[in-house]
C-alpha cells in the first residue's frame, strides 16, 4: 500500500539541503511508501537536540520504507555525501540497507546499527571501498569524532547521477522480529570530508589502531621495551629428540634426514635421528613483514617520521592485476613498522637478538618448524627445522583461468618451464641441501589451479584450449583429443560443438563449452587432461629437485585453489602434499577421507583464526567472535589433524599482525598474530596454542612466559 504524505503532516524534520543545490524547502510534500514497515508520526527529542521518528521493521524477507520527491528530483552534488540522522531503537544491533536511486541506477550500502543515541550515517554519493584507500577491511564505526558520533559507510557499490536523485529507501535483511530504527534529517553536503574523517589518524606511532584499547596495547617506548624484552623462559622439554621427534613413541628408521613413513596405521614425518615428528610450524617469521604504504594516505597516520628513515623505502604495486586489481593508495613510500618497533627495543642492529629472541617464544610456545615466508637467516641458527620456497620465475607460456590472483597458471608442457625450474631449483638448494635440519621444500604457491564458481574446476583446460596453436599446452589437449577421436567430426559431435577441421579447434579464441549432461566427454577429456597437466608440472619439479638434491622431502604446491586432479597428482608425485586452506576444520577444507584412500601423507601449511578485537580491522580468512575464541579454534583444528592418521603437520599464517593499514603485498589487515606489530605476544592466546602443541607434539615440560 502507498501513502503519500507531507513531513510536516508526519511530523518528520525537514529534508535539509547545502544552499549550493537546489533546494527541496521544508513542508514539500513527500512520497512515502512503506512495505512491511510502519512509521510513527510523532516527533521524539532526543538527548543531544535531535528531532526523530520511529520506524518500525516488520517480520519479513525485505521490509522497506521509500521516501521520494512527489515532482521531480533531488540535486545533490556530483561527489557529495548524504547524511541521515539515525538511531537504533532496540538494545541490540540491527543491520540497515541504504539504497540511493537515480532512475534506474543504484547507490547501495549496508551498515551495522549499533545500540546507543543518534549519530550521523554518512554515505559518499559514488561507489567505494576499504580497498580504495589500500587495505581490505575499514575502520570499525562508528566513531567519535571529537564533535559528533559518526557512522560513515566505507563499503559502497552502484552508481547514480546525484543530480538527479528520485528516491531514498531505507531496508532491513529479513527481520524475525520488529525492529525499530529512529530517522531525522537527511541533508546532503559536497565532498568527501566524512569519509577521509573515517580514515584520519586512525594509526599511531606503534603502527597501533588509535580509537580502541586493548591488553597488550602500549603508550610509550620504556612500555614497549619492557613488554617486548619479556621472553619467555624456555625449560628443557624431555621425550624429544634435538629436532623435536618424539622419542616416547617407537623409533623408525633414521637416514639423517627428514622423511616420511608409516608406522601403527598413521603418517608420519620422521626426524634425522628416527623419531615421530608432527610439525607444529609458523609461517612469515620474519622481522620485514610489516610493510604498509604511507605516501598518498599520510592522514591515517599521527606520525609516520620512521617511513623517511631506515624502516622507510619505496616500492609500486600497480602491475600487479591478481591481488591488487581493485586497491588503491598501492605505490610509492612505505613504512615497515614492525622492524621499526623491533629496533625500538633491540638496538638498529637487531636481526640476530631479534631471531634469537623469537626462536625463544616459538621454542616455549613448542612450536617445531619455521613455515614458509620466514628469514632464511634462520637456516643458520641450526635450533629448529625450516622450510624452503622454490619460486619457479621465467618467460615460459602461462595459462589463465580467469582468477590468476597471484598470476597465470605455469605451463609445464612449454620446455622453458624445465629451464626455469632448474634455475629455481639451483638457487633454492645452494646453501642447504646438506642441512639436516631443513624439513623440506615447496614448490610455488597457491598457484590458480581452477578457477571460480560452480564450473571453476573446468578453467584451467579451457583456458588451454581458448590460447592459440604456439601455446604447449594447446598442443598437449589438442594431441590428446586426437588421440580420442577419430576425426574431428566425432571431436564436434561428442562436445557438441562446431568443427569442421581441427585447425579450427587449434585457432586462438576457441571457446570450450563446459561440462553438461548432454555431453558427458567433455567432462572426462577436461579430467583427462587436467591429470595430464598437474601430474607434469609436479614430476618435473620432482625430478629437477630430486637431481639437485635428493635427500631432502619435496613438499609440494601449497594448494589453495585446486581441483581433484592436481591433488591426486600431488600425492602420487610429492613425499608431502602441502594444503593451505581456511576452515574450522582440516576435513571441511579438503577431502581428507581421499587422502587415506590413496595412503599419502599431507601437510596443512596455512590455517588460522583472526579477530577484530586488538586493532587490525580484519579477522582473518575465518574469524572468530574475540581473542579467547581464538585458542579453542586452534585446539580444535590441531587436534583433528593429529587425529586423521594422514595429515602430519599444521602450519599456522602467520607470526605477526598485518598493519592496520594493509600490507604492501594486497592491503590485508587482519588480527592472525601470534605478537602484534608491536612485537609483544598475545599472551592468553599464546597460553592456548601452547597447551594444544605440547599435547600434539609430544614430550614433557613447558616453556614458561608469555
Amino acid at each position: 500500500m502507498r501513502t503519500i504524505l507531507t513531513f510536516a503532516f508526519l511530523g518528520l524534520p525537514a529534508i535539509a539541503h547545502a544552499a549550493a543545490v537546489d533546494p527541496v524547502h521544508p513542508g514539500t510534500a513527500l512520497r512515502v511508501k512503506a512495505t512491511n514497515a510502519t512509521l510513527d508520526p510523532t516527533v521524539r527529542k532526543a538527548a543531544d537536540g535531535s528531532e526523530l521518528v520511529a520506524l518500525t521493521f516488520q517480520p519479513s524477507v525485505a521490509p522497506s520504507l521509500t521516501l521520494s520527491p512527489t515532482q521531480g528530483a533531488w540535486h545533490w552534488p556530483a561527489n557529495g555525501t548524504m547524511r541521515l540522522r539515525v538511531q537504533n531503537g532496540m538494545p541490540w544491533p540491527v543491520t540497515l540497507i541504504v539504497d540511493v536511486a537515480s532512475g534506474d541506477t543504484h547507490l547501495k550500502t549496508t551498515v551495522g546499527l549499533p545500540p546507543g543515541p543518534p549519530q550521523t550515517l554518512s554515505l559518499p554519493l559514488h561507489a567505494t571501498s576499504p580497498r580504495a584507500f589500500g587495505m581490505q577491511v575499514g575502520p570499525p564505526m562508528p566513531f567519535d569524532d571529537g564533535k559528533i558520533k559518526r557512522l560513515v559507510a566505507t563499503s559502497v557499490d552502484g552508481a547514480i547521477d546525484a543530480a538527479h536523485v528520485s528516491s531514498v529507501t531505507l531496508s532491513m535483511p529479513q527481520p524475525g522480529a520488529a525492529q525499530t530504527v529512529l530517522i531525522g534529517a537527511i541533508d546532503d553536503v559536497p565532498g568527501d570530508a566524512d569519509l577521509k574523517a573515517a580514515y584520519t589518524g586512525i594509526v599511531d606511532r606503534y603502527g597501533q589502531y588509535t580509537r580502541a584499547t586493548w591488553p597488550e596495547k602500549i603508550a610509550s617506548d620504556a612500555e614497549l621495551k619492557r613488554r617486548a624484552d619479556a621472553t619467555p623462559h624456555v625449560d628443557a622439554v624431555a621425550g624429544l629428540d634435538r629436532y623435536g621427534g618424539r622419542t616416547d613413541l617407537a623409533a623408525m628408521k633414521a637416514t639423517g634426514w627428514f622423511h616420511t613413513q608409516k608406522q601403527n596405521g598413521r603418517w608420519w614425518l620422521v626426524t634425522p635421528e628416527g623419531h615421530a615428528f608432527f610439525s607444529l610450524g609458523v609461517n612469515a617469521v620474519n622481522h620485514t613483514d610489516g610493510r604498509t604504504y604511507v605516501q598518498g594516505r599520510e592522514f591515517m597516520f599521527t606520525d609516520a617520521s620512521g617511513a623517511s628513515g631506515r624502516f622507510g623505502g619505496t616500492a609500486d604495486s600497480r602491475s600487479d592485476n591478481g591481488s591488487q586489481r581493485d586497491n588503491g593508495m598501492n605505490h610509492g613510500r612505505w613504512w615497515d613498522i614492525y622492524a621499526n618497533n623491533v629496533a625500538r627495543t633491540l638496538g638498529d642492529d637487531f636481526a640476530k637478538a631479534w631471531r634469537a629472541r623469537t626462536l625463544d617464544r616459538l621454542k616455549a610456545w613448542r612450536f617445531n618448524t619455521l613455515g614458509n615466508w620466514s628469514d632464511p637467516a634462520f637456516a643458520t641458527d641450526r635450533r629448529m627445522a625450516y622450510t624452503v620456497p622454490i619460486l619457479i620465475r621465467g618467460d615460459f607460456n602461462t595459462v589463465s583461468t580467469g582468477y590468476d590472483y597471484w598470476g597465470r597458471m605455469p605451463d609445464p608442457f612449454d620446455p622453458r618451464f624445465v629451464t626455469a625450474t632448474e634455475h629455481a631449483v639451483a638457487a633454492a638448494t645452494r646453501t642447504v641441501r646438506d642441512d639436516p635440519w631443513l624439513l623440506g621444500y615447496f614448490a610455488d604457491n597457491e598457484l590458480a589451479w581452477a578457477g571460480q564458481g560452480p564450473q571453476g574446476r573446468w578453467a584451467l583446460a579451457m583456458g588451454a584450449l581458448a590460447q592459440g596453436p604456439e601455446s604447449p599446452a594447446k598442443q598437449a589437449f589438442m594431441a590428446q583429443l586426437k588421440q580420442r577421436y577419430p576425426d574431428v567430426a566425432a571431436f564436434a559431435k561428442a562436445w557438441g560443438v562446431e568443427a569442421t577441421d581441427w585447425n579450427h579447434v587449434a585457432a586462438a579464441g576457441f571457446h570450450a563449452p563446459d561440462p553438461n549432461e548432454a555431453h558427458p566427454a567433455i567432462a572426462a577429456d577436461d579430467i583427462a587432461f587436467l591429470k595430464a597437466y598437474a601430474t607434469r608440472y609436479f614430476q618435473t619439479v620432482a625430478q629437477v629437485l630430486k637431481k639437485a638434491d635428493p635427500h631432502h622431502l619435496f613438499l609440494g604446491g601449497r594448494l589453495a585453489v585446486r581441483t581433484p586432479e592436481v591433488e591426486e597428482a600431488s600425492a602420487t608425485v610429492a613425499d608431502v602434499t602441502s594444503i593451505n586452506t581456511y576452515t574450522d576444520l582440516p576435513e571441511h577444507g579438503f577431502d581428507v577421507a581421499e587422502f587415506r584412500r590413496w595412503d599419502k601423507p599431507v601437510m596443512i601449511t596455512e590455517f588460522h583464526f583472526g579477530s577484530a578485537d586488538r586493532g587490525p580491522f580484519g579477522n582473518g580468512v575465518v574469524g572468530v567472535a574475540r581473542e579467547a575464541e581464538r585458542g579453542k579454534a586452534y585446539a580444535r583444528f590441531v587436534d583433528a589433524a593429529n587425529a586423521s592418521g594422514v595429515i602430519v603437520g599444521t602450519h599456522w599464517f602467520q607470526y605477526v599482525d598485518q598493519p592496520v593499514t594493509g600490507r604492501v603485498l594486497d592491503g590485508e589487515n587482519a588480527h592472525i598474530g601470534l605478537v602484534g606489530i608491536t612485537d609483544i605476544p598475545f599472551d592468553g592466546f599464546t597460553r592456548d596454542v601452547t597447551a594444544t602443541n605440547a599435547r600434539v607434539g609430544g614430550g614433557s615440560g613447558s616453556g614458561r612466559g608469555r
